[in-house]
């Protein structure tokens, strides 16, 4: 089931990633197939990296009452797309930084819509 989850949280990125490469951000994403690969590899940073850069940035993000995760977020967007042929950021950290912005708020609406449609898919349980 947890498998599952991650799959359907690739998806909805995936999904994200293509609304907002039609979106004037200056995010570019070839085509559907590299969305998909990009979710995943956006997946596994966020599983992986984003929690050594939490707690090694932890006294900034305390300082700025928060507000630095939006740049861990935008770090982590702008590895993905580094990683990922054919994802690319027009503009550098601005497009990361708005990328990663919108696609958190666009992430949130699709997976409230999809716990709808399927109760357990995005809880893993």
């Amino acid at each position: 089931m947890l498998l599952i989850s991650f799959l359907l949280t690739v998806l909805v990125t995936a999904i994200s990633l293509v609304i907002i490469s039609k979106l004037p951000l200056g995010i570019e994403v070839d085509s559907f197939g590299k969305a998909v690969i990009a979710g995943l590899v956006f997946g596994l940073l966020n599983a992986l990296i984003k929690p050594i850069l939490t707690f090694l940035s932890l006294p900034l993000i305390v300082l700025t009452l928060g507000l630095f995760y939006f740049i861990l977020n935008a770090i982590i967007f702008a590895i993905a797309a580094k990683l990922v042929e054919g994802f690319r950021l027009r503009w550098g950290i601005w497009s990361a930084l708005l990328g990663a912005f919108v696609l958190s708020i666009l992430n949130s609406i699709l997976g409230q819509i999809l716990s709808q449609i399927i109760p357990t898919a995005t809880t893993g349980r």
